[in-house]
C-alpha cells in the first residue's frame, strides 16, 4: 500500500549516506502573536520558517467515558546549530483536560511509507474523530467523521507527527532562506534523527519531560521506531514503551526482495501462514476448516520444519519430497499444484495475490487481503495494485482535509501532502551490510534500558508485513534472551491497518491501553 510501505526495491542500494547537521532545541516564541499567527488564515504570507499553532477544544466518548480535551495543530521548525531553519514539521496534539501533564502519558504516533503522512492512524485509529468506513465495503462522498469510540485519549495524550515532506510540513532550502536539503531527511538515519529531534523539541515546548513517553509506529513507522528509540534512549530520554503495528525491521525477509537475494528461503516460510489465512478467508482451501487459529499453528510448524528443509535442499531435493511439499502447499494456500511446482515451491506475495482467486479475474489486497478487486491485467504474473487503496484512499484523504481545516482550524489555503516527494530514499548507513535492517537498533535500545517494554501488534491478513515475519524478527533480536520477557505479542482478525476492522480496533485499543497503563506508575 503506497501510503504505508513504498518499497522502491529497485533503488534500495543506489543512494548513499550523507553527513548532516543535527538540529537542536531552542527557545521558542510563545507570544500570543506567534500562537495565533495562523488563525488569520493569511496564507499568502505564511512563513514556514516560523512556528504556528491553532488551538481548539473538543470531547470524545471512549467506551462510554466522556473525555474533554484541548487540541493543538501546528508546526515545529528544526534548525541547525547556527539557528538556521531546515524543515517545518506538521503535528496535531490532543491533551486531556483536568489531569497533571507531568504524570500523564504522551504517545508519539506516525505512519510509514517512507513518505506517508499520518492521517491513517489519526482519523482511522486513535484520534477523537474517526472517518466512517464500511469495513471492506466501499464508501462514497459525502464522507463523514464520527465519534471514535476507541480513541486512545483515555490512556494517553496523543501527538500525531507527519513525516518530513508530508502534511503541511515543508523542507526549508537555501532558496527559501533556510539550510535544509533532501539528503538531510530522506533516509533511514536522517529520518530517525529528525523524529528524535522533533520529540525533544516537543517535550521542551509543552513541558512534557517528566511524562511517561511512548512511540507508536505503523509499517515503515516500526522500522523508524527502532532507530528513534535507540537515539532517544542513548540521548538520555527514557521511553516507557515502544508500540509496533504491522512490523518490518528488515527488508531481507520480504518475498519481494528474494529475486535479488536467491538462495534464501526464509521469506517464503514466514509469509506462508498469511497465505493460509487469506485463502481461508476467501474459502479457497481444499479442506476448509471452521477455525483459523488452530490451522495457523499447524502451518507455522510446517513452515519452520518440513518446508524449511525442502527449501534448504534446493536442487538436491528428491522428486518424491518435492511433490509431497507441493501438495502440502496446495492444501495450505489453495494455489494449483502445477503453479506451485512451476514456482519451484517458492511463491512471492504479488504472485499469490494475482493467482489465488483463479478464473475470477480478481486479485486480493496486499496489505489487507480481505479486500479484492478486478485485476488490471489478468495475465500478469503479479498484482499491479492493492485493491484496499481503491476502497479507502478517497475517504481518508477527503475527510482529513476537511477535518483539519474546519475542526482544527489549520491549513486553509495550503496543500496537505498525504504522500511526500521523498525522492530516492537513502537506505545506506554506517556499518550497513546487505538489505536494510534495524533489528540491532531495537535490540540496543532494549539492552541500554532493560526496563523498556515493546508491544507487537499484527493482522492475520497482512501480506506486506506478515505477522509471522514480525514475530520471527522479535525472537531473533541480538540481545540477552531474558529481555524477551519485555515483548508482548497480539494478533488480530484484520490486515495491515488493523483498525479498519471495527472489532479489531476495539481489541487493539484495549490491548494498547492496558499496555500503557501497566508500564508506568501514576503515583
Amino acid at each position: 500500500m503506497k501510503q504505508f510501505f513504498v518499497l522502491g526495491i529497485s533503488w534500495l542500494f543506489l543512494s548513499s549516506a550523507v553527513a548532516q547537521n543535527r538540529p537542536h532545541a531552542e527557545k521558542r516564541d510563545t507570544s500570543a502573536a506567534a500562537s495565533n499567527a495562523f488563525s488569520k488564515n493569511d496564507t499568502a504570507v505564511f512563513d514556514f520558517k516560523k512556528e504556528h499553532q491553532s488551538h481548539s477544544e473538543g470531547s470524545v466518548t471512549v467506551e462510554g467515558k466522556l473525555i474533554n480535551y484541548n487540541a493543538t495543530a501546528g508546526n515545529l521548525v528544526l534548525k541547525n546549530d547556527e539557528g538556521i531553519p531546515r524543515i517545518s514539521i506538521f503535528y496535531t496534539a490532543y491533551f486531556k483536560k483536568g489531569v497533571d501533564p507531568s504524570k500523564r502519558p504522551v504517545t508519539f504516533i506516525y505512519n510509514g511509507g517512507p513518505g506517508s503522512s499520518t492521517i491513517w492512524l489519526h482519523i482511522g485509529a486513535w484520534g477523537p474523530q474517526k472517518v466512517f468506513i464500511n469495513d471492506t465495503g466501499r464508501t462514497k462522498a459525502p464522507y463523514k467523521t464520527v465519534n471514535n469510540d476507541y480513541s486512545l485519549l483515555d490512556a494517553s495524550d496523543l501527538v500525531f507527527i507527519d513525516a518530513p515532506g508530508t502534511g503541511f510540513g515543508k523542507l526549508i532550502t537555501k532558496e527559501s532562506g533556510g539550510a535544509g536539503s533532501p539528503q538531510d531527511f530522506f533516509g533511514i538515519d536522517q529520518d530517525g534523527e529528525a523524529f528524535a529531534d522533533f520529540i525533544k523539541q516537543f517535550i521542551s515546548t509543552f513541558d512534557r519531560w517528566n511524562s511517561p513517553k511512548y512511540l507508536f509506529g505503523e509499517s515503515y513507522g516500526t522500522f523508524r521506531s527502532a532507530v528513534v528509540a535507540n537515539n532517544l534512549e542513548q540521548a538520555g530520554i527514557s521511553l516507557n514503551g515502544v508500540i509496533l503495528l504491522s512490523q518490518l525491521l528488515t527488508y531481507g525477509l520480504m518475498t519481494e526482495t528474494t529475486g535479488q537475494n536467491p538462495g534464501d528461503g526464509l521469506p517464503f516460510q514466514l509469509v506462508l501462514p498469511s497465505f493460509t489465512a487469506t485463502a481461508w478467508y476467501h474459502h479457497k482451501l481444499p479442506n476448509q476448516t471452521a477455525q483459523l487459529e488452530p490451522l495457523l499453528r499447524e502451518v507455522e510448524n510446517f513452515a519452520l520444519t518440513d518446508y524449511a528443509t525442502a527449501l534448504n535442499k534446493g536442487a538436491a531435493i528428491d522428486p518424491a519430497s518435492f511433490n509431497q511439499i507441493a501438495e502440502k502447499l496446495h492444501q495450505y494456500t489453495g494455489l494449483p499444484v502445477a503453479y506451485i511446482k512451476k514456482g519451484n515451491l517458492r511463491i512471492n506475495g504479488p504472485q499469490f495475490e494475482q493467482t489465488l482467486l483463479g478464473d475470477s479475474s480478481k486479485i486480493t489486497g496486499r496489505l489487507d487481503s480481505r479486500f479484492a478487486g478486478p485485476a488490471m491485467n489478468p495475465l500478469s504474473e503479479g498484482a499491479e495494485y492493492d485493491p484496499m487503496d481503491s476502497y479507502i484512499d478517497g475517504a481518508f484523504t477527503a475527510t482529513f482535509n476537511s477535518y483539519v481545516r474546519n475542526i482544527l482550524h489549520f491549513g486553509k489555503g495550503l496543500e496537505y501532502k498525504t504522500f511526500g516527494n521523498t525522492g530516492r530514499w537513502d537506505f545506506k548507513r554506517r556499518g550497513f551490510v546487505g538489505f536494510p535492517n534495524v533489528m540491532n537498533d531495537l535490540a540496543q535500545a532494549m539492552i541500554y534500558d532493560p526496563t523498556l517494554k515493546v508491544m507487537l501488534n499484527s493482522g492475520y491478513f497482512d501480506l506486506g508485513t506478515p505477522y509471522f515475519e514480525g514475530e520471527y524478527e522479535m525472537k531473533h533480536l541480538p540481545m540477552p534472551v531474558e529481555l524477551q520477557k519485555n515483548i508482548e505479542y497480539d494478533r488480530y482478525f484484520s490486515g495491515h491497518m488493523v483498525y479498519l476492522h471495527q472489532e479489531s480496533l476495539k481489541q487493539l485499543h484495549d490491548n494498547v491501553a492496558k499496555f500503557i497503563n501497566s508500564t508506568y506508575s501514576a503515583n
